[in-house]
């Protein structure tokens, strides 16, 4: 049985910049399709925009505020909201609020560094 605790997971910096908790994936479990991870952007701070050729993503807003742009379109987002990306949709996320946003992201097939294209400089 794999039980991981939050508290308990290292975070490491994604490939656009984001602060992540693996909490399940093929690198700490049984997962072998797929990963749960806590993502976290400090106050104003953004990720750099990209996609993922392979990986489709849902984000849930635990904590805070932000906006996103997914492709061609910006929407405010907040706690409770569920989002949907797609393979291959370019997509960046901002932190418009006065905490630290933090997010559920659920990747299929899991994160990895090499399925992320950073698409700004």
């Amino acid at each position: 049985m794999d039980v991981k605790n939050l508290n308990e997971v290292e975070p490491f910096t994604t490939k656009d910049g984001s602060e992540i908790r693996e909490l399940l994936a093929h690198r700490n479990s049984a997962i072998r399709n797929q990963s749960l991870a806590e993502a976290r952007l400090p106050v104003g701070g953004a990720t750099q925009e990209h996609f993922h050729p392979r990986a489709e993503e849902i984000y849930y807003i635990t904590h805070g505020t932000g906006k996103i742009r997914i492709e061609n379109e910006t929407r405010d987002v907040k706690v409770g909201d569920a989002i949907a990306i797609p393979p291959g949709q370019k997509h960046k996320l901002w932190n418009t609020g006065g905490e630290t946003l933090r997010l559920l992201c659920c990747c299929a097939p899991a994160y990895e560094h090499s399925d992320t294209v950073i698409t700004e400089k």
